[in-house]
């Protein structure tokens, strides 16, 4: 796996799912027992944007201003999306960055541990040793957040149900192997049989319509909890882009939570636009 999302960090998807990753922490901490929070696909945790520029050998076109610094600039009305760009703006900010523009972009594990409270656990799992090193370094000295050299789907297996019997999973792999969705399929009906309330939320980019009905009917191959979807398109799908959007397929959802979603897409459709013919949409796969 030759994946590095140094590359991608701040772009439109990260934005959509990053945003749409707190509304899901805060709704599970409406209650004061604590969770697990398992990221199977952390990354390195931190990403400098002035490297997005830098390709392996050539120069590359850095992908966040079209993400978050589209924000950086913009006023956010909507509440739930205005809180996850004050925790970036926050982090960007502890790392020692006074500049006008975004430097330093929070992954995931990031905006977890930053929303984490002390009840809360996490777990983040990258097999890529490189990531993985880059992350630990990260997390060395943070309490109750445990880092894995680990195929974050294994951890899917061995680690639900957790000691705190409440889970939330964040499934975001690269879909670089041709037989990623499938594997995602597997992960999700391993979790829900190690524990069926756990909420799973699966990040997956939209290439291809087929491909994410596909994926839509081999997660439906068994019975289903609650399940919605919210999707993202910055274009239509004559624009001729590779990756036009982006969807967060949610198991378990949250009280609420449709509606939340809702509104961040909402907000974030105008503003993230690269042409005609996008917008968002939240919807049940499997209705409450």
């Amino acid at each position: 796996m030759n994946y590095r999302h140094q590359f991608h960090a701040g772009n439109f998807a990260d934005v959509m799912k990053h945003a749409l990753l707190v509304r899901l922490v805060r709704a599970l901490q409406k209650k004061e027992k604590g969770f697990l929070l398992l990221d199977t696909h952390a990354g390195r945790g931190r990403y400098d944007l002035a490297a997005a520029a830098v390709g392996d050998a050539l120069a590359r076109r850095p992908e966040w201003p079209d993400g978050i610094g589209r924000l950086w600039r913009a006023p956010v009305e909507s509440p739930g999306l205005r809180e996850y760009v004050e925790l970036v703006r926050a982090f960007d900010r502890d790392q020692g960055n006074l500049a006008a523009e975004p430097r330093f972009y929070p992954g995931s594990p990031w905006l977890a541990r930053r929303l984490a409270r002390p009840v809360d656990r996490l777990a983040l799992c990258e097999r890529h040793p490189a990531e993985c090193a880059a992350l630990a370094a990260e997390f060395r000295a943070a309490a109750r957040v445990g880092v894995h050299e680990l195929d974050g789907y294994t951890a899917v297996r061995a680690m639900l149900p957790p000691p705190e019997r409440r889970a939330l999973v964040l499934i975001d792999p690269p879909y670089e192997a041709g037989d990623e969705f499938a594997a995602v399929v597997a992960a999700v009906r391993s979790g829900l049989e190690r524990m069926r309330a756990a909420v799973l939320a699966i990040w997956y980019p939209l290439t291809e319509r087929a491909r994410a009905d596909e994926f839509f009917h081999a997660l439906a191959g068994r019975p289903l909890p609650p399940t919605l979807v919210a999707e993202l398109a910055v274009a239509g799908e004559a624009a001729g882009m590779k990756m036009r959007g982006c969807g967060v397929v949610v198991l378990n959802p949250p009280w609420q939570f449709d509606l939340e979603a809702g509104e961040i897409l909402a907000a974030l459709a105008p503003l993230l636009a690269q042409a005609p013919g996008g917008g968002g949409e939240v919807r049940w796969l499997v209705p409450e």
